[in-house]
């Protein structure tokens, strides 16, 4: 162990200093256009009637756009939602809430409570001309609300552990149909359907858990063939075959958690976010790594695609975007080999502090990991 002049130091260890330095150096690129926001990024959604518009999930316990933010919770959000209608925006919160907002007037609507513990994840659904709002939380239940509302319409339960994802099969959903299903996946490995409703939500029929992974599943991803993609802890992200009975049929294997997986299938590419920082382009066919987009200095914690770009966010408060338009795409191949070969050099900014305490941090990484 080396010695240490800084008193802040005293306690840590040559490796953990190492990676302090090189975080910290790593941070001041511009890989991706960053934008910097003031806390942890903990989800990214699109907004359906804009596509130069998203929102996204902050640990500092606000959810919103950049040009604007809705405020209230004082805990971090873990996921974002709208309505179907978009005028309503929903975050799933540490403090066991689900906060919504009205979109235009930012002003704070109802709250849903219901869940004993942490909400994972949410979506919402039109249902025979009525709106649900879904979620799933770290207190392994799924909870079916009437929007308009608040009404607690179903409890679902199946999952030994957290939920983290929900997702809902495209082939089962119209807005005309009495009854949709929809996927979940947990912390205990476990992906299960479930068949929603307003009258009647139970486990669907003559199923089983799907059981492709070693430990937690994080993301759920149907792609244009409606084949599910899913993103693992055990490093791994898979394509599940519906005509194989969800079998897994493509293994992308990645060396930490895998936090996030869209597909593009213009281009045919699989995109994956990792906890080791990077996101990755693999060839949909042959499942090949094709290019590793490198910017964040922390966990990528969500992926999203709009056109042929992909938006990553992560634990390192930026947003970023990486362009999968070919001639895009080989550009930044090439600046990738130039730069690992030093003819590039990284152009570098400041990076913003974070606004959340370390007792803050350190529950926030315990959520993070809460499946290992």
């Amino acid at each position: 162990m080396s010695q240490t002049s800084d008193p802040d130091r005293f306690f840590q260890t040559t490796t953990s200093i190492e990676e302090i330095n090189r975080k910290a150096k790593k941070s001041k690129n511009t890989h991706g256009s960053p934008i910097r926001l003031q806390s942890k990024i903990l989800a990214i959604i699109a907004d359906p009637a804009d596509e130069g518009r998203i929102y996204v999930a902050e640990s500092a316990g606000t959810t919103g756009e950049k040009s604007c933010v809705y405020r209230g919770p004082t805990t971090p959000v873990t996921s974002v939602a709208l309505s179907p209608d978009g005028k309503i925006v929903f975050a799933a919160c540490w403090d066991k809430l689900i906060w919504s907002w009205d979109v235009a007037t930012r002003q704070p609507l109802q709250k849903y409570a219901g869940h004993s513990d942490f909400v994972k994840t949410i979506i919402c659904a039109r249902v025979v001309n009525s709106d649900i709002l879904v979620s799933g939380s770290a207190d392994a239940s799924i909870i079916v609300w009437d929007i308009s509302t608040r009404a607690k319409l179903h409890t679902l339960k199946g999952h030994n552990g957290a939920l983290q994802d929900l997702v809902i099969d495209p082939t089962t959903y119209s807005p005309a149909t009495p009854s949709s299903t929809i996927f979940s996946g947990g912390s205990d490995r476990e992906i299960r359907r479930w068949t929603v409703s307003r009258e009647r939500s139970i486990e669907a029929e003559q199923t089983q858990p799907i059981l492709e992974h070693e430990t937690s599943v994080y993301k759920l991803f149907f792609d244009g063939d409606d084949d599910l993609w899913t993103a693992s802890a055990d490093g791994t992200a898979k394509c599940l075959s519906r005509e194989r009975d969800w079998k897994s049929d493509t293994v992308l294997t990645h060396p930490d958690f895998v936090r996030d997986v869209v597909v593009d299938d213009r281009g045919g590419w699989v995109v994956t976010g990792c906890r080791d920082e990077e996101v990755r382009v693999w060839n949909r066919a042959t499942g090949a790594l094709h290019h590793t987009f490198s910017g964040h200095f922390e966990e990528v914690t969500g992926l999203l695609l709009v056109n042929q770009t992909v938006i990553s966010v992560s634990i390192d408060a930026t947003i970023r975007k990486w362009s999968l338009k070919p001639q895009d795409l080989n550009k930044a191949k090439v600046e990738a080999e130039e730069a690992k070969s030093g003819v590039a050099e990284e152009i570098m900014e400041p990076a913003k502090p974070s606004l959340m305490t370390a007792e803050e941090e350190e529950e926030l990484a315990d959520l993070m990991d809460d499946s290992e």
